[in-house]
């Protein structure tokens, strides 16, 4: 894989960056959220910039394994904070992300790094000014501008190099944080600094950490004051004259056919009947993919007016005087949140009483989406499957950030259980048992879940050499604990192939869950297992997944 692109900077060094930055927020959150009283106070943006960030990193990770060069994985890091951008900061967050990566991708073999990066500093500034719909000093943005001139200051200078401009863009985003209430009456008011601009702030020293070493102490802690409480006007608004929800979508613009308006008159439309509709407003995104954000009274006109230029989908819509009031409202009893990857799937652990998201390859939930779901179980006691490897990791942020809460949410008590496949999941709900402790239950569905040996059967898409050899597109391949151990050409031949080897250590119970593309292939492995191990119990599902004919596990 290409390390290096034409700014200078490297895949290793983002990522590194990535990490820094999403834990940094991560234990900036609740700080963050306490100084959250604008444009709503609804003491949620250390959250959402968080998971944010927790979104993109995930999407850097997953294109740095696949492979791809260095443009299509920073691409892929953009792309993730545009998917997963949640509330005004982190919608913004995403545009300045998204605009500092193209600039890099952009430069001239021919340009300093310093001014490559001073000028990706301030595009993204300039980019998220344009986002958004009426732009207050005294915000993020304020404090993004600021961070750029910083940059274009140290960059000016001779022989000076990227870690001076980022450097000297933090330092100028800390001075322009402390300038914000007086800039913005309501945080004058309310004695804190921004929230947006202070995220943003423990962002870019995070850079200055990877790129310097130096760690950058700053806090507002001690300049916080509680969010108010729910207000008693009619309609429950959190002001008197302001929208009382949030509407937020991902945006794919209809093809542009000839003598057509072009993207940018569409989106420039839109932000117009928005604008109309609300305040708040925030769109940011590029080409195809849009993300929107806005605050308003009238959720179906705002949805409508994104249906007039294409197809909104991830529609979100909070009514701000129940996420505050949520934090009044008591939660009790326990629940099982679990990630399913076929429509079969789903409908097995929906039955056996779980909340269920949909995800496995090629849609696996961002840590929001868990999150969300884990909230609006409305218990206090959560199991989470996530029933993927690659999803364990995000489950657990999503966990760590309903443990703590937040202004309007209380915390919560949460467990994920590291299940690998499905399979898994399916064996841990099954010895679910609401009635015992929480730590019993969970002690009981984790050792059932670890006792299973799973298998799969799948087909290649590409060359690739495995643990059982070199395979072709079109193999068929057979997996054993995450590895691929049987290379053949018949679903049914490697199916047995796996499930011999999966008895060959003891077993009294095999489940089978048939695939989208599956045929008759539990049928074959039914009779097969019939008839070579006459002994076992032998249960079968239909899964609906993609790209896994069978999953199959031994008990």
């Amino acid at each position: 894989m290409e390390t290096v692109p034409r700014g200078g900077i490297s895949v290793a060094v983002v990522s590194r960056f990535v990490d820094v930055a999403t834990d940094a927020l991560s234990a900036a959150r609740e700080e963050i959220d306490a100084l959250n009283v604008f444009p709503v106070p609804d003491g949620d943006t250390g959250t959402n910039m968080f998971l944010t960030m927790s979104g993109a990193r995930d999407a850097l990770a997953e294109a740095v394994a696949t492979g791809g060069d260095t443009a299509t994985v920073l691409r892929a890091f953009a792309r993730g904070a545009l998917l997963s951008a949640r509330g005004n900061s982190g919608v913004i967050v995403s545009q300045l992300l998204g605009a500092l990566i193209e600039r890099i991708l952009r430069a001239d073999p021919s340009e300093r790094n310093a001014h490559v990066m001073a000028h990706a500093l301030q595009e993204a500034s300039d980019a998220a000014y344009a986002a958004v719909g009426d732009p207050k000093e005294g915000t993020i943005l304020s404090v993004a501008r600021a961070a750029a001139e910083g940059a274009q200051g140290a960059a000016e200078k001779p022989a000076s190099r990227a870690r001076e401009v980022f450097a000297a863009a933090a330092a100028a985003a800390r001075s322009a944080l402390l300038e914000t209430p007086r800039q913005l009456q309501v945080l004058a008011d309310a004695g804190v600094v921004d929230a947006g601009g202070r995220g943003l702030s423990v962002i870019l020293d995070a850079a200055e950490t990877v790129l310097t070493g130096r760690r950058v102490k700053s806090s507002t802690r001690g300049r916080t004051i509680p969010l108010p409480s729910l207000p008693t006007m009619p309609g429950g608004d959190l002001s008197a004259d302001g929208p009382a929800y949030e509407v937020m979508y991902l945006l794919d613009l209809d093809p542009t056919p000839a003598g057509a308006h072009q993207p940018a008159e569409a989106i420039a439309g839109l932000k117009a009947a928005l604008l109309a509709l609300g305040d708040s407003l925030v769109v940011v995104g590029g080409g195809s993919l849009w993300n929107v954000h806005v605050h308003t009274d009238e959720v179906g006109a705002a949805i409508e007016a994104g249906i007039a230029v294409g197809r909104p989908h991830r529609i979100r819509v909070t009514h701000f005087a129940d996420q505050i009031g949520a934090r009044r409202q008591p939660v009790s009893g326990r629940a099982v949140v679990a990630v399913a990857a076929g429509p079969g799937l789903r409908r097995l652990f929906e039955e056996s009483g779980a909340v269920v998201i949909d995800g496995g390859p090629g849609q696996r939930p961002s840590a929001g989406m868990l999150l969300e779901a884990m909230r609006a179980c409305g218990a206090a006691e959560l199991v989470v499957l996530p029933n993927d490897a690659d999803t364990i990791k995000v489950a657990e942020i999503a966990a760590r950030t309903a443990e703590a809460g937040d202004g309007s949410q209380p915390g919560l008590e949460v467990k994920v259980i590291p299940t690998r496949t499905q399979v898994e999941g399916i064996a841990a709900l099954a010895v679910h048992e609401p009635g015992r402790t929480f730590a019993a239950d969970v002690t009981e569905m984790t050792a059932t879940a670890r006792h299973v040996r799973s298998g799969a059967v799948t087909v290649a898409a590409k060359a690739a050499m495995t643990m059982a050899g070199p395979c072709e597109p079109g193999d068929v391949l057979g997996v054993i604990g995450g590895e691929f151990v049987v290379i053949g050409s018949d679903l049914a031949e490697v199916a047995a192939t796996v499930t011999d080897r999966l008895l060959g250590g003891g077993g009294e119970m095999v489940t089978l869950v048939g695939g989208a593309d599956a045929g008759d292939l539990v049928a074959r492995c039914s009779e097969h297992l019939a008839s070579a191990h006459p002994h076992i119990e032998v249960i079968s599902y239909d899964g609906g997944q993609p790209r896994y004919p069978l999953l199959l596990s031994v008990e």
